[in-house]
């Protein structure tokens, strides 16, 4: 897969992609994940990417042409997947949002800065409006990669075990179950006595039981979602 991340702020997808899971993607060829700085489509000697918003108000928006340019340069030689902008008024972005995108190819993400984007950029160039929740951030250079990230992972080979997967959050349509290591018991606090056990078939059967469980404590709109389906 290939990640292409339009930003004013190259630096912090750089930097979040030097660690963990993305860093051994990128260095083993699973993905190409490229920080595409936004001003280098710019033509005036200013680099100005943003501007003053028609009719009044507070603020500066970013300016349609950098970013027509920067994502029809990225497009060549052939177009991508999706073009994303990041963005509080996108639709929310969930797990199977992220397995939806896991299915492309080529990606490419519009990080957003001061107030807002020019609208003929979300009409004409965007192919979705995504957000990872209702509050408002500094850029979209985060949001973007939270997206990145729930989706790399789902690609194969990046993970080491892919059991990984199926147990996860939001898999199957519930929380992850309670997890439990070493020691046995810590300060009077003892792991469940059925994981010490060795019986796989009843130890399967509690962690169903507490997903179920933490679902209905912490979300339990999500078995409400489940069951309308």
């Amino acid at each position: 897969m290939r990640i292409d991340i339009i930003t004013i702020f190259p630096e912090m997808i750089e930097a979040l992609c030097g660690y963990s899971i993305i860093k051994r993607a990128r260095d083993n060829g699973l993905i190409t994940v490229n920080a595409v700085n936004l001003r280098d489509y710019t033509f005036d000697k200013h680099k100005q990417v943003d501007d003053y918003t028609y009719g009044g108000g507070a603020g500066m928006i970013l300016k349609p042409e950098p970013l027509f340019r920067a994502v029809e340069s990225l497009s060549s030689p052939s177009p991508p997947d999706e073009v994303i902008v990041m963005t509080p008024a996108g639709k929310p972005f969930d797990q199977k949002e992220a397995r939806n995108l896991a299915g492309a190819g080529h990606l490419i993400f519009i990080c957003g800065h001061y107030e807002g984007i020019d609208q003929r950029v979300l009409d004409h160039l965007a192919t979705r409006e995504l957000s990872i929740g209702d509050y408002v951030l500094t850029g979209g250079e985060l949001p973007a990669m939270v997206v990145a990230d729930a989706v790399i992972r789902l690609l194969p080979g990046v993970l080491g075990n892919e059991e990984s997967l199926e147990l996860e959050s939001f898999e199957g349509g519930m929380l992850e179950h309670p997890q439990y290591t070493r020691p046995a018991e810590f300060r009077g606090l003892k792991v469940p006595d059925i994981l010490l056990s060795g019986n796989h078939q009843e130890i399967k059967r509690w962690r169903q039981e507490q997903a179920v469980k933490k679902t209905q404590g912490l979300r339990p709109e999500l078995l409400e979602v489940d069951f309308k389906q």
